[in-house]
């Protein structure tokens, strides 16, 4: 089976475009809603969170504290590399269950891996057969993020500091969808790779090693 590893910035509209591509049959594997899986409350994450970073890790429902937790990542890099140490494992464990039942099942023509984070995971590039780069300048993620989240600027700048740059996801992208422009647009081009895919056989990899998700 064909696997395509979608990524792009925050803001970029990267879950409409998995959206559309799953309307025509594509299957899916989000990886932020499965981080978001392992940290709601009774998620496998909470007992090492609650471990590492104590109960004020937590929300009073159970779920990981993700503005907290955020703010800690930010302002401490040790924070940061304790919580990739316990989610990253979890989130690859339960991608590959996923993609398992996926290749076994037989019932759709590619398989898409959703990763905001791909080009900074680093070995993601070889699990998958195609990098898709959904990609829109800084200015309209900014725009978009402030408008969806209600961050401030500074707030959105911040996070897209951590990220990788335009240029370096766009320096790893076979494909590139462009959404800079209306909602309109984004079904074309969403069909022409649906087509390139469809008739696309998948690359002979060697599966690598299990270190980041």
């Amino acid at each position: 089976m064909l696997e395509i590893g979608l990524t792009g910035g925050i803001g970029s509209g990267k879950s409409r475009v998995a959206d559309l591509f799953a309307e025509r049959g594509a299957a899916l594997i989000d990886t932020d809603l499965i981080a978001h899986e392992i940290t709601a409350p009774g998620g496998a994450a909470i007992p090492a969170l609650v471990e590492a970073f104590g109960p004020t890790c937590l929300r009073a429902d159970g779920a990981m504290d993700r503005d907290a937790m955020r703010a800690l990542v930010f302002s401490d890099p040790t924070a940061k590399a304790r919580l990739e140490a316990i989610t990253h494992p979890l989130i690859r464990e339960v991608t590959e269950q996923r993609a398992a039942r996926i290749r076994a099942g037989g019932a759709h023509p590619y398989l898409i891996h959703v990763v905001p984070l791909l080009v900074e995971s680093g070995r993601w590039r070889e699990r998958v057969d195609r990098v898709l780069v959904v990609d829109c300048s800084e200015a309209t993620q900014i725009t978009r993020v402030m408008a969806r989240n209600g961050f401030s600027r500074e707030q959105v700048e911040a996070i897209m500091a951590r990220q990788a740059t335009r240029a370096q996801r766009l320096a790893v992208a076979d494909d590139v969808i462009d959404n800079d422009g209306p909602v309109e647009a984004l079904p074309p081009q969403v069909e022409t790779l649906d087509r390139r895919y469809r008739a696309m056989q998948p690359a002979s990899r060697t599966p690598p090693r299990a270190e980041h998700p």
